[in-house]
């Protein structure tokens, strides 16, 4: 472990301030993947600022009908909520089916964006990596890539992103409210996470100097026709091959209103709004359903060791739609897929 300093932010102007004034500290609430970045010496703040005792803990409704989330609700206070679990099923779904019980128990809602990669390669500095030293070379690309991205990817990275939360969240259209020096503003979620191109460092669109404050719900919430379905090495504690978020609106049998969400499948949670699109008006069948899939994995480039994931991203596409049409969501208890 390296050798750092500690401070507490007293309140968020605190943070901000703290956090602007020295571009080498990090935040720290939970703690559950910045600790291990710096275990593995990936990251080496010079400070870390103890945001864990801000007030950002509540979970309150707006007067839009929606709901503002606190960035360091812990996730599984937020997965249990009960407006969480009446309002957003989809949502509370997806986090159960992210890491441990006792990870969650620890995990912020704003710390869950805010993960790292986690490619091996990252992890590992005997190795280049665009993420960790940009210019050096990605060495996914010829490498065992058999968890790696299928979409969105580029000449310098071919990682995922690893929150099942926040693939819930963009189907939902969520929007995150920051703080930084210049005040507030609000980044909607399809613009929060990036894309690697040719700056994979850059994970976010969150400026260095500000911090998450809230998460913002949007009424809609999608609460009877939705599922979480997430596809993985082995039913216990594992990160997504591929990850489904769908949710419907119906009119009979008709389809009115479409979102899918996939995880696992590229540097941000992957949205096409073309795919949700086709879906509209549409009966809500195996026919429609695997237009869809196909139109949202039409881009898809396969590498090595991971052309699996595209046939397998087609049919979770739809077994997902399917289970969101049939109001069955994937249960999140014993993780059989039904």
């Amino acid at each position: 472990m390296i050798d750092f300093e500690y401070a507490r932010a007293s309140d968020v102007a605190d943070a901000v301030r703290r956090i602007a004034s020295d571009p080498t500290a990090k935040f720290i609430a939970g703690g559950t993947n910045l600790i291990d970045l710096m275990k593995g010496n990936v990251e080496r703040p010079s400070r870390l600022i103890d945001i864990s005792r801000l007030p950002l803990k509540t979970v309150e409704k707006t007067a839009a009908g929606g709901v503002v989330i606190g960035a360091l609700v812990p996730n599984s206070d937020l997965s249990y909520h009960p407006l969480i679990e009446q309002q957003y099923p989809l949502l509370a779904s997806a986090i159960r089916a992210g890491a441990s019980q006792q990870l969650r128990n620890m995990a912020s809602t704003g710390g869950n964006l805010l993960q790292r990669t986690r490619c091996y390669y990252f992890y590992d500095t005997a190795t280049p990596c665009n993420k960790r030293e940009p210019g050096s070379g990605c060495s996914a690309i010829k490498g065992l890539n058999r968890m790696h991205a299928i979409l969105g990817t580029s000449d310098a990275c071919i990682a995922t992103h690893p929150s099942d939360m926040c693939v819930g969240l963009a189907a939902l259209e969520a929007k995150v409210h920051v703080m930084g020096p210049g005040g507030e503003r609000t980044i909607v979620f399809e613009d929060f996470h990036r894309l690697p191109g040719e700056t994979p460092h850059l994970d976010t669109n969150l400026h260095p100097d500000e911090i998450v404050t809230t998460i913002e719900l949007p009424a809609r919430g999608f609460a009877t026709n939705y599922t979480y379905l997430k596809i993985r090495d082995r039913l216990s504690y594992a990160f997504a091959l591929v990850s489904v978020a769908a949710a419907l609106e119906l009119d009979g049998g008709t389809i009115t209103e479409a979102r899918l969400a996939l995880g696992g499948v590229a540097h941000k949670p992957w949205r096409d709004p073309a795919a949700e699109a086709a879906l509209r008006g549409q009966a809500g069948d195996q026919t429609s359903f695997a237009r869809a899939a196909d139109l949202l994995l039409r881009d898809a480039k396969r590498f090595a060791h991971n052309a699996f994931k595209i046939d397998l991203a087609r049919r979770a596409i739809v077994r997902a739609l399917t289970q969101a049409a049939q109001g069955t969501p994937q249960s999140q208890s014993d993780k059989k897929i039904r």
